[in-house]
């Protein structure tokens, strides 16, 4: 069935377009300049995308970025930094669900990771079926002990799904951004690209792997790997929140966010 590209909307923060040779294939473009930070706004537009995608007929979708050197920076440290508890509730939900959608999804999806993707960003291209990342300077991991952030169970399953358990275990207590060489070996990304088109193209090629497979039977299984670690999210949802909450309040917490912004404007003031 071809989707209803009439149902599709571009939005400020996210582009949403049916691929230009295949129809069938939801292209999902984050646009917050200038490094992709998922702060709420971001999030939400992710979530109604998600929606939207499910909605319209799509077998497949590929999540990558307009930037030309990052995918996505993660969370955004404002949105934790000094926060209006409501407005970091509202936040944290927002992030539980898009990672359920995700997550979950019945269609084939993969991540055109077209640049660094640390943190939050590295969830999300977890969060698909099949990563591609571009070859270059770039890195990809999930670093938040390093921020002095535990990061949660469905953030470590994420990983757990990806690549070992024993890898899986040293690179969150370290905090390890891995190379795209390193990422590669340890089946954190699947296959390196050239450049955006090339991971476009390979995610393209793993979507077509799946021509010939009753939709449904892929989509069950798939779900079935994946349902201890959502069902954990959709039981515990409140308590995760609440454990959110709480570690945003210990002031060591606040003291390695400030001295990371502070970090982050020296480095920007000397480029």
């Amino acid at each position: 069935m071809t989707p209803n590209i009439r149902a599709m909307s571009s939005q400020n923060l996210v582009n949403l377009s049916a691929d230009k040779d295949n129809d069938e294939i939801a292209i999902v473009t984050m646009q917050r300049p200038p490094v992709n930070s998922l702060n709420l706004e971001l999030l939400q537009a992710l979530s109604k995308s998600l929606d939207e995608i499910a909605k319209s007929g799509f077998r497949a979708m590929i999540l990558t970025s307009a930037s030309p050197t990052v995918f996505s920076a993660g969370i955004d440290i404002m949105e934790m930094y000094k926060p209006d508890m409501k407005r970091a509730e509202q936040f944290w939900s927002t992030l539980q669900d898009v990672w359920l959608k995700l997550f979950e999804s019945k269609l084939i999806t993969a991540a055109a990771v077209n640049g660094h993707s640390p943190a939050g960003g590295c969830l999300l291209a977890m969060s698909c079926e099949y990563r591609a990342m571009v070859s270059g300077k770039y890195t990809i991991g999930l670093n938040e002990t390093a921020l002095g952030i535990v990061a949660p169970r469905w953030f470590m399953d994420s990983m757990l799904n990806t690549i070992p358990q024993r890898e899986a275990e040293i690179a969150l207590t370290t905090g390890k951004l891995f190379s795209v060489e390193e990422a590669l070996k340890v089946g954190l990304i699947d296959e390196a690209a050239k450049d955006k088109d090339d991971a476009i193209k390979k995610c393209k090629g793993f979507i077509a792997k799946f021509d010939n497979i009753p939709p449904l039977a892929r989509a069950v299984t798939k779900q079935k790997f994946r349902d201890s670690s959502t069902q954990w999210l959709k039981n515990n949802k409140k308590a995760d929140l609440e454990e959110f909450l709480t570690h945003l309040k210990v002031p060591q917490v606040q003291q390695s966010l400030e001295m990371y912004i502070h970090m982050l404007k020296a480095k920007s003031n000397k480029s």
